[in-house]
């Protein structure tokens, strides 16, 4: 029976983004299992607190490593010494290196001297001489943004099932009934002007249309849905009490 191959994955949370954290396990998961999560750092430094909300999620053990002397980054030195004792101990069959320094090249050149299948993950910044030096390279930057395009992509049409599935089962009147509807209304309760008050418009198709809602077809209020048809003239009168009356009649053949 086949088994699936050990990996040691370490990575350098000086130039690593936690935002990759879920592309860096599935990839691992692809070829093999994770035996040794590490993630080396100085965990006192403020820059890296992002990380620090997604260890736990991952069982993801942080090694910390403090900056004993500015511009020397003691975080490398960690994790290949890291490296050559999860080497020496001969629970592995291969090693996950997530890092976009080139320092690291030597280290991965070792591990495949010593039979271990090394995968190299890191941005597209990375120099060469560490990408070359690697069995496999993941592009991070490239899977996350070809993944947040799917995702979005897949939400979308998450969104447009949805609405179809509201439009498919909603209890909404055929636009042309409702136009034929208005019609008739306006034609038999106007005045002498042709006017019809909103109000009495709106009353009227509640009780000819009972599935009859403005907002079934994209509208708040009755007057923009009926502005919308472009078949009605609008008009605005105040009452005695300065409220706002709206009146709606038919156009004549023509006019606009």
């Amino acid at each position: 029976m086949d088994t699936e191959l050990k990996f040691a994955v370490l990575i350098d949370a000086d130039n690593i983004s936690d935002k990759y954290i879920k592309i860096i396990l599935e990839e691992t998961a692809n070829e093999g299992v994770a035996t040794y999560k590490r993630i080396y750092g100085d965990w006192t430094n403020p820059a890296l607190a992002s990380w620090k909300s997604v260890l736990l999620d991952n069982s993801i053990i942080p090694m910390q490593q403090y900056s004993y002397t500015t511009g020397k980054n003691s975080t490398d030195s960690a994790m290949i010494i890291d490296a050559m004792d999860i080497l020496y101990s001969g629970t592995v069959d291969g090693f996950c290196i997530v890092s976009s320094d080139s320092d690291f090249t030597r280290l991965v050149a070792r591990l495949r001297e010593s039979g271990m299948q090394v995968i190299g993950m890191g941005e597209n910044k990375t120099p060469k001489p560490f990408i070359a030096a690697c069995n496999q390279f993941k592009y991070l930057d490239i899977l996350y943004s070809n993944q947040q395009k799917k995702e979005k992509k897949a939400a979308q049409e998450k969104a447009s099932k949805a609405a179809a599935s509201r439009e498919k089962n909603r209890p909404q009147s055929d636009l042309d009934i409702v136009k034929q509807t208005i019609a008739s209304i306006v034609e038999k309760f106007s005045d002498e002007d042709g006017w019809i008050f909103s109000g009495k418009l709106g009353d009227q198709l509640s009780k000819r249309l009972p599935d009859f809602d403005v907002r079934n077809f994209g509208y708040a209020k009755l007057t923009p849905f009926v502005q919308s048809l472009g078949e009605y003239e609008i008009k605005h009168e105040s009452n005695g009490n300065n409220q706002k009356q709206i009146y709606f009649r038919a156009k004549e053949n023509g006019s606009k």
